[in-house]
């Protein structure tokens, strides 16, 4: 069969563990992005089998019941911060007044087209505001300061693909990555507007990126402290445990990592302070 661009396609020399879409073909190199993961790769032809339609069945059901575990655990936790504030609020306050919310101004910048489509999904589905932008990696230093000046995020999610190669150097040399390079600068740039880490949020990263460098960069969470792979739609997850937090509230590492599919060894980060506000009364418009 014939590879085209979009087949979803294995790798017989990593015994067909990943699942990948053909970003595009170049000679006889076939360069990759994860299906599911934010990884980057690439293959000769003669390595890559396109995938039957019973595995693609198969792997998608397989991912559609992890991310909708993801999905319900997130929910659980969110419910029992709700009931929390409620009871807070009918503790300390008359009982005949409502309260409104402030909604959190979200920037996710992707370097995959159909990434940010899943993560848009995801954001609207978890009830929060978001402001996507497709933007290849090595686009994002450039173009960074135009849209942080247009958009005013609170939360900044800059993420894409990246890999580790061995054959460019150790795993501490920034220069070993495909793209973390363009991650720390696009960080740097985007903390010089504002440096406090509690006035603006940012996630950056993908697949096996040089977490260190990110961080140092500021970022307050970032991938890969590990150097493996992390899920799509890891970053929504934890923005939104951030911005479903109260502002007067510091935000628990680990209970921002335990409901992402990846977990601890694809993502880390620092303890940042919540940005759910709430005001009172309540108007209605007419």
């Amino acid at each position: 069969m014939k590879l085209m661009t979009g087949m979803l396609v294995t790798r017989y020399s990593h015994q067909h563990d990943i699942v990948f879409r053909i970003k595009n073909i170049v000679e006889n190199t076939v360069i990759l992005h994860g299906e599911d993961l934010r990884l980057e790769a690439d293959a000769p032809i003669e390595d890559v089998r396109v995938l039957p339609e019973d595995d693609i069945r198969e792997r998608q059901e397989e991912m559609k019941d992890k991310e909708e575990y993801s999905y319900r655990m997130f929910r659980q936790d969110y419910q029992l911060m709700k009931e929390k504030k409620d009871m807070k609020h009918k503790r300390d306050e008359p009982s005949n007044i409502a309260r409104f919310q402030l909604p959190v101004k979200v920037l996710h910048i992707d370097g995959d087209r159909l990434y940010l489509k899943k993560c848009i999904d995801l954001y609207q589905r978890l009830g929060l505001q978001v402001h996507g932008v497709y933007l290849q990696e090595n686009e994002l230093p450039l173009e960074i300061d135009t849209i942080i000046r247009k958009i005013q995020p609170e939360i900044l999610v800059v993420t894409g693909h990246d890999a580790y190669s061995k054959s460019k150097g150790a795993k501490k040399e920034l220069t070993a990555y495909r793209n973390s390079k363009y991650f720390v600068e696009t960080v740097r740039k985007a903390r010089m507007w504002e440096p406090n880490l509690d006035q603006l949020i940012i996630f950056a990263g993908a697949c096996q990126s040089h977490f260190e460098s990110i961080i140092r960069a500021g970022a307050n969470f970032a991938s890969s402290p590990e150097r493996i792979n992390i899920h799509a739609l890891d970053p929504v997850y934890v923005i939104a445990k951030i911005a479903y937090t109260p502002f007067m509230d510091k935000v628990n590492v680990y209970d921002v990592l335990k409901n992402t599919m990846t977990g601890e060894k694809g993502l880390g980060g620092m303890e940042t302070k919540g940005l759910f506000r709430t005001g009172l009364p309540y108007v209605e418009t007419k």
